[in-house]
């Protein structure tokens, strides 16, 4: 039997060429080895400032889907379904190249509203938008150009530029009507 002296010289020595050896390169950062040794604690990626209930977005919506499988970070996510409720104008005239056509989709917006009543208030969401990068991403795109002053057919170019390639299936959207002159 080893003694415990042994035991921690052999320790020692094992530990010492196991850190020798953790890389061919002899210019390599054994500080750097250890620290990814060390647990990382989990960072919160979500700000304090959001709502306990992260599934309601405003007191004139239906709560949200569940948002645990999210694309996109919860606060796009939340931001684009948002959006999707607030601007049927926009999204509407957005296509989806994400293969939802197949479920029915004509639009972006049917990524993320699936009903809406007589007076146009949202009555339910398609969970789709939640866990689709594309969706959420076209929907993201569209919403930062309005926000910034583009207009449907503009936002449109840009979407069908930058998502729409030939050969690949999108939803049948169709073009937005052309302003006066543009």
């Amino acid at each position: 039997m080893l003694s415990r002296r042994g035991y921690f010289l052999g320790a020692a020595i094992a530990l010492a060429f196991a850190w020798g050896c953790s890389s061919p390169d002899s210019s390599h950062d054994h500080g750097a080895a250890a620290a990814a040794v060390v647990p990382v604690q989990p960072v919160d990626p979500m700000p304090r400032d959001l709502p306990p209930d992260l599934r309601i977005i405003a007191a004139d919506l239906p709560p949200l889907p569940d948002l645990s499988g999210a694309a996109r970070p919860v606060q796009t996510v939340r931001a684009v379904f948002e959006f999707a409720a607030r601007h049927p104008e926009v999204l509407g005239y957005m296509p989806c190249v994400c293969g939802c056509e197949r479920m029915g989709h004509e639009g972006n917006e049917m990524c993320f509203v699936a009903g809406r009543d007589k007076k146009g208030k949202v009555t339910s969401w398609e969970p789709h938008g939640v866990i689709c990068e594309v969706c959420i991403d076209i929907g993201e795109d569209s919403m930062r150009m309005f926000n910034s002053g583009a207009s449907v057919e503009a936002i449109r170019k840009a979407i069908d530029a930058k998502y729409v390639v030939a050969g690949r299936t999108h939803t049948p959207t169709p073009m937005p009507p052309k302003r006066g002159g543009h």
